[in-house]
């Protein structure tokens, strides 16, 4: 998997776009069962990536994706900010240069465990890790882009099922069942995003 400029460029725009067409739905499912706000507050994130895209594309790609972690944590309010800052920079952190399959499989794991670190939750606590924990599974058995991509839809829809063990949704107890994790569904559309423009444009 090698990505360039060029590349990179697209997915932080692609991201953005993806995150700005669904942001009142991210909402509406966070209104059900936390604040409200994190349609607003993912939009309000991927608007600061995209601000910052030529100098983020122009760093080799464990760079990039550490800056682009420190621009989340610091532009995206609540929760999600500090775990997808998380997920982020331990990628960046652990990657070489130039990754093969295997290395970005393994940073992948143990940015996962970071985040869930983090977050103090794990998988079936009805948050972003639900989608993070198979799609990590995906990657490190070398499924297709597109596999991935539906393992991750896939897996937000599960939560809706979940009874809620973290964050505001939490306090509801059974409430909290019937209603899709907002932090798993966008988890879902950004993987997606990822996955399918990887399928079509990058290079294995």
């Amino acid at each position: 998997m090698q990505l360039d400029a060029a590349d990179l460029t697209a997915l932080i725009a692609l991201c953005r776009a993806e995150i700005d067409l669904h942001c009142e739905h991210l909402s509406v499912l966070d209104s059900a069962i936390g604040d409200g706000d994190h349609g607003a507050n993912m939009r309000r994130g991927l608007e600061a990536v995209y601000a910052e895209r030529e100098a983020i594309a122009a760093l080799p790609l464990p760079a990039a994706l550490e800056k682009i972690g420190l621009v989340l944590v610091m532009s995206i309010g609540g929760a999600a900010g500090p775990l997808y800052g998380t997920l982020l920079m331990e990628l960046g952190r652990g990657l070489p240069d130039a990754p093969d399959a295997a290395a970005f499989a393994a940073t992948l794991g143990r940015a996962v465990e970071a985040v869930a670190r983090r977050g103090r939750s794990g998988p079936g606590d009805k948050t972003l890790l639900d989608v993070l924990y198979p799609v990590q599974a995906e990657v490190a058995g070398r499924a297709a882009p597109a596999r991935i991509a539906e393992c991750a839809q896939s897996a937000a829809r599960a939560t809706e099922m979940m009874l809620a063990r973290r964050g505001r949704a939490s306090y509801l107890g059974e409430r909290s069942v019937g209603h899709e994790d907002p932090g798993a569904s966008s988890c879902a559309l950004l993987t997606t995003t990822i996955c399918l423009y990887l399928k079509e444009h990058a290079a294995p």
